[in-house]
């Protein structure tokens, strides 16, 4: 029996390493395809390394996988962007019960849709700052070397970041309590229950509609209740999934054609925000489970 040769040892720390570099690149990111892209380049980078030459291989991962990002950040910078409201990060739609793809859960754990908006917004050094410290609880020494600041400048900017993003909503219930109140929200607009729909939404809850024709906004608890019952009489059916970690509904038409993605923010046993797209070409683009048989 031989023992592991150098480049498998190699290989295998990597891939010991790679759940937690996809998570780090799709927070930086916000798109699965970019990050799975930013981890294949670190490893292309690894396998031209001298693994003796590297004292602390997850921290040296974290580094090229951060500067990956950055780069990345910045070139899309440079193009025009799209408005604020117009913002959809990269939809992760998975089966709530099944035994999803360990990269699946890592993507979707604590990343809801609302945070990733806002982290969009923020400037590539600030949000790498961010992600590394306060999700990954990277030092700021380590941040520093990254963007080429000071562990003080990378402090400041994860402070930065972090004001911006304080009033975003994460929710602290636990998922079978998420997903009992989106299934009551669900079984009010059904039977059209106004005063069902008002218990299980919060007063300024808000929400977003990403249509063929742009975003429509909706804000309050009456508004929101007033919309939810005109879809009582629809022939359309809906299944539970997870969007990005956060209770959802994929709706389809009697074909079996997908015609609705949402996505609920639950906190403190009401919805506080609802993310929906009906845009055709953005459903496209989603990789949708498929319907059980």
């Amino acid at each position: 029996m031989t023992g592991t040769g150098p480049e498998e040892a190699v290989a295998e720390a990597f891939e010991e390493q790679r759940g937690r570099l996809v998570a780090v690149a799709y927070r930086m990111l916000g798109s699965r395809a970019d990050a799975e892209d930013a981890v294949q380049e670190a490893w292309l980078r690894l396998a031209r390394q001298d693994p003796a030459a590297i004292d602390n291989l997850a921290g040296w991962l974290t580094t090229v996988v951060g500067r990956v990002c950055i780069d990345v950040l910045r070139s899309r910078k440079a193009k025009p962007e799209a408005s604020y409201d117009d913002r959809l990060p990269e939809l992760v739609v998975t089966e709530e019960a099944d035994g999803a793809p360990e990269d699946d859960a890592l993507l979707a754990e604590s990343v809801g849709l609302a945070l990733l908006v806002v982290l969009d917004t923020l400037g590539p050094s600030e949000r790498l700052a961010f992600v590394l410290h306060d999700m990954f609880a990277v030092p700021f020494e380590e941040i520093g070397q990254i963007i080429g600041r000071s562990p003080d400048a990378s402090k400041m900017l994860a402070s930065r970041a972090r004001r911006k993003v304080q009033g975003t909503h994460r929710s602290t219930d636990e998922p079978q309590q998420q997903r009992a109140v989106v299934d009551a929200f669900l079984a009010a607009a059904r039977s059209g229950d106004f005063e069902g729909l008002l218990r299980v939404l919060d007063p300024d809850v808000t929400w977003r509609t990403h249509t063929a024709r742009g975003v429509v906004v909706r804000l309050g608890a009456t508004e929101v209740a007033a919309k939810a019952r005109r879809g009582v009489h629809t022939k359309l059916t809906g299944r539970n999934v997870l969007v990005n970690g956060e209770p959802g509904i994929l709706v389809s038409d009697a074909n079996g054609k997908p015609r609705i993605v949402m996505a609920c923010t639950v906190v403190d046993g009401r919805i506080v925000e609802i993310l929906s797209v009906t845009d055709p070409e953005r459903l496209a683009s989603v990789d949708l489970p498929e319907r059980p048989v």
